[in-house]
């Protein structure tokens, strides 16, 4: 045999060994738990083949991921599934963390409000379907009534559910409710904020209609004293509460400013330009959430805000029971209008995971290093012609379009869209023993 054919069998092998040992948070003689090369570690669930776009991990290209006890063990190029329990083909898809949802609605009950109310949705059944496996209640409940919203919803839900507390009391409960400054108290917030330190991210005012600057100041204080964020939805616009005020003297580094593209308050100027104490907010350190709701995201203001390069920090839904049965529809779909606006892909999913975990102060969450919890959305990138309506009745066509094919909560696949996770089925097959779910 010649020589250069033996040297080529010699070191093809060796070649394709340093390449597929490639891994994140492991070393290519090791697997997460320590294994010899060569052996296959037992993983509860290996996604291969997808595109991963990892943003705090830099890592933006084709990775299996691997899953064991509920954590992400392993991220690499390639991992041997030969004691692998569930293996999914994740070939055209793109692999992300699971989505995180900082603006929504999930303080489901029998009255007519957001706290305890019907404009609010039990979160499994809306989240998962997009991709989303943490969802933050944005301000439905207050201190008076956060603890009703943790038994009822918080504890009982498979979707991770987080909150900002209201500054309000008695929460989002409507007028008059939400316009008694005697019940904005920042001590009990602080306090309920406290004591809940696992769920409660940050301090939420909303809706207030008066001259007042109690309901911000109030939050503020609140925040202060607990060491958490504000989210801010400034109400109704009052020539004496301007925004210019509100984003470059009032909020703090890492505040947050909701419905940012709603032009409701100024956001947009007479000159059809982005306002510019907006830039001037966010080189403070003020962060800007879309929070799209029913009424809340317009393409005049998107558009021009877009192509100037502000780029919203957190992609949100505000999810509720109007939003999502109107131009918002979910957190896929907005994410979508944002690629209709030539934000780049990879950008669009850090907004959706990583920034907005950073923002709530959990960067356990919308990462996939080793050791994370294993919440992971598979996404579809279809091409096509795609529709997409703003809050105010007008669409812009886009070319793209993302859906969630799979999520995975804790390790465990909530959803599977096109059954990936499914056997196939024959004219012998059987159902399984045990039993099944009504």
């Amino acid at each position: 045999m010649p020589t250069r054919h033996r040297l080529n069998r010699l070191l093809l092998p060796a070649c394709i060994a340093l390449v597929l040992g490639a891994t994140v948070g492991a070393t290519p003689s090791t697997g997460a738990s320590g294994t010899k090369a060569g052996t296959a570690e037992a993983y509860d669930l290996v996604i291969r083949r997808g595109h991963v776009i990892d943003p705090k991990n830099n890592i933006d290209d084709l990775r299996d991921v691997a899953v064991k006890d509920g954590k992400i063990a392993k991220v690499a190029a390639y991992i041997d599934t030969a004691a692998t329990k569930q293996v999914v083909d994740a070939e055209g898809n793109f692999v992300t963390p699971g989505l995180i949802d900082l603006h929504a609605h999930l303080f489901n009950g029998p009255e007519d409000a957001y706290a305890n109310g019907k404009n609010g949705v039990a979160p499994d059944g809306f989240t998962f379907r997009a991709g989303v496996t943490t969802a933050v209640d944005a301000g439905s409940a207050g201190a008076a009534n956060f603890d009703l919203f943790k038994k009822n919803t918080i504890d009982r839900s498979k979707t991770r559910v987080l909150a900002f507390l209201n500054i309000v009391g008695k929460g989002m409960a409507g007028n008059p409710a939400e316009q008694d400054l005697s019940d904005m108290k920042p001590g009990p917030a602080a306090e309920k904020a406290r004591q809940n330190p696992d769920t409660i991210v940050g301090i939420k005012t909303a809706h207030y209609e008066g001259p007042e600057w109690t309901p911000v100041d109030n939050s503020l204080q609140a925040g202060k004293d607990a060491n958490v964020p504000v989210l801010v939805d400034f109400g109704e616009p009052r020539p004496e509460r301007p925004l210019k005020t509100l984003l470059t003297e009032k909020l703090r580094p890492g505040d947050i400013y909701s419905h940012a593209y709603s032009g409701n308050r100024g956001e947009l100027g007479e000159d059809g330009k982005l306002n510019p104490a907006m830039q001037q907010g966010r080189d403070r350190g003020v962060l800007y959430d879309v929070g799209h709701g029913g009424g809340s995201f317009g393409w005049r203001v998107a558009v021009p805000a877009l192509k100037a390069g502000f780029t919203p920090d957190a992609i949100s839904t505000d999810l509720h029971i109007t939003s999502m049965n109107s131009g918002m529809k979910d957190q896929t779909n907005v994410m979508s209008k944002f690629l209709a606006l030539n934000m780049p892909l990879k950008d669009v999913i850090d907004a959706s995971t990583w920034k907005p975990a950073k923002a709530i102060k959990r960067t356990d969450l919308g990462n996939l290093s080793v050791g994370a919890p294993a919440d992971i959305a598979v996404l579809a990138r279809q091409q096509g012609t795609f529709g997409y309506v703003d809050s105010f009745g007008f669409r812009v066509d886009g070319t793209q379009k993302l859906t969630a094919e799979l999520t995975v909560r804790a390790g465990q696949v909530v959803w599977d869209l096109n059954g990936k996770t499914a056997k196939k089925w024959t004219p012998d097959a059987k159902p399984p023993t045990g039993g099944h779910e009504h």
